[in-house]
């Protein structure tokens, strides 16, 4: 769903219209707040609410490398806090790979699949050599991704790793709240800010915040990080449950990736997967893990997908094209 407008009456914001991007219909939705929280967005829905407001994200690109285990054979990470331009460099063991990053590449405009830069790996490739077991050289790159953070702008920075990571919130006079910046591992302190600044503006019941000690879906304890399916938590059961349906649901999708059949078919049922590139990029990590071994698994997943979801040959077809050109991102560049 994307939004293409903000609704307005009396010049304050009470919904927005939103186009589905499968069928093109597009919708009214109505709210007594509106909150924008789009990350790397964020400056194209505030000038939907006035267009002629300054933008204040001085968008970031950050990439990371995946190797083989046999570059960092340990359990502890290694941690560069100074490189030669001031960027933090860390190694850390991840999923029985090693992840390498990261970068920190000032863009001039964000986009939905960012793509890394060649200058960028090859600073991850030098640095990591001097750290590693041995010298990581392209060719032994399993996946390569970037991202972008929406940080906010300075008047007086001149590189964006010395912006600050902590998050703004701001209240536009239609009443539109923006939160921008921030980081993932701050993600519950922004939301209850925010939260805290819409029941003023939308005039909610003042409650207090109770995520703090609220453990989230599926939690379980005593789970085992490197177990490939510690992710599900208490869900995990229901997993095993599925792959007595079929023999077949208890294979491998991939001999290089930790995913069975059974957890495509709970992605399908129970996540709301669409799509190769839900099951592979979102519900599982294996386009992170191995990109190309995520590619030679697409047209099984695609065969899974259109059982489950009652889709044609044709729409095979056509998914596995779209997600080899979106994984392919995810491959070093020639």
């Amino acid at each position: 769903m994307k939004v293409i407008k903000l609704i307005k009456v009396k010049g304050l914001c009470v919904g927005v219209k939103a186009k589905d991007l499968e069928s093109g219909q597009v919708h009214t939705l109505k709210g007594k707040v509106i909150i924008n929280a789009t990350g790397i967005f964020t400056d194209s829905v505030r000038q939907m609410d006035d267009p002629k407001t300054k933008n204040i994200i001085a968008p970031s690109q950050g990439i990371h490398l995946v190797l083989p285990k046999k570059f960092l054979p340990s359990d502890t990470a290694i941690l560069v806090p100074h490189t030669e331009d001031g960027r933090v460099l860390f190694m850390v063991p991840w999923h029985n790979k090693v992840l390498l990053g990261t970068t920190d590449t000032p863009i001039t405009k964000p986009s939905l699949e960012p793509k890394p830069q060649k200058s960028e790996i090859r600073f991850l490739l030098k640095y990591a050599a001097q750290y590693l077991a041995k010298a990581p050289k392209e060719k032994d790159v399993l996946s390569v991704f970037a991202g972008i953070r929406p940080l906010i702008k300075a008047e007086h920075s001149e590189s964006t790793s010395s912006l600050s990571r902590d998050h703004t919130i701001i209240v536009a006079k239609s009443g539109l709240i923006t939160i921008a910046g921030g980081k993932w591992t701050t993600y519950r302190k922004m939301a209850e800010d925010v939260i805290g600044k819409a029941i003023i503006i939308g005039s909610l019941p003042d409650r207090p915040c109770i995520t703090k000690t609220l453990h989230l879906h599926g939690w379980k304890e005593g789970t085992i990080p490197s177990d490939p399916m510690s992710a599900y938590g208490s869900e995990a059961r229901f997993i095993k449950a599925i792959e007595k349906e079929k023999t077949e649901y208890k294979e491998l999708l991939h001999e290089r990736l930790p995913y069975k059949q059974s957890e495509v078919i709970w992605a399908i049922r129970k996540e709301m997967a669409r799509t190769i590139e839900d099951v592979l990029s979102r519900r599982t990590r294996a386009l992170l893990l191995d990109a190309k071994a995520s590619i030679e698994a697409a047209p099984l997943v695609a065969r899974l997908l259109a059982h489950e979801l009652k889709k044609s040959p044709s729409w095979i077809k056509k998914e596995v094209q779209e997600y080899t050109k979106i994984a392919s991102n995810y491959l070093i560049p020639k």
